[in-house]
């Protein structure tokens, strides 16, 4: 006797909510280049003048904020290269 046939389909696992964050979105639609830099300088100070047992940690920590920064960069300079496109003139193909 053969096997009975499969009528349903595996069910597919359920969808994830898509993270957001208002805070960040804000910021990269308002900021530039100059603005990102201004936002992290004051920290970066900060964390330099760390002495001590405290100044393994900040190493680490002006490791994670080098790279926010490389990463708000970014997303400021994709923003800033859309928005160009945009603005120029679509002709016919």
């Amino acid at each position: 006797m053969p096997p009975p046939a499969r009528t349903s389909a595996p069910p597919s696992p359920p969808e994830l909510p898509m993270p957001s964050y208002p805070a960040v979105e804000t910021f990269i639609e308002k900021a530039s280049a100059d603005d990102v830099q201004a936002l992290f300088a004051p920290v970066k100070e900060g964390l330099a003048g760390l002495k001590g047992p405290r100044a393994e940690t900040g190493k680490k920590a002006q490791a994670a904020i080098a790279r926010a920064e490389e990463l708000l960069t970014m997303l400021v300079d994709v923003r800033e290269k859309l928005v160009a496109e945009s603005k120029q003139p679509k002709g016919r193909k």
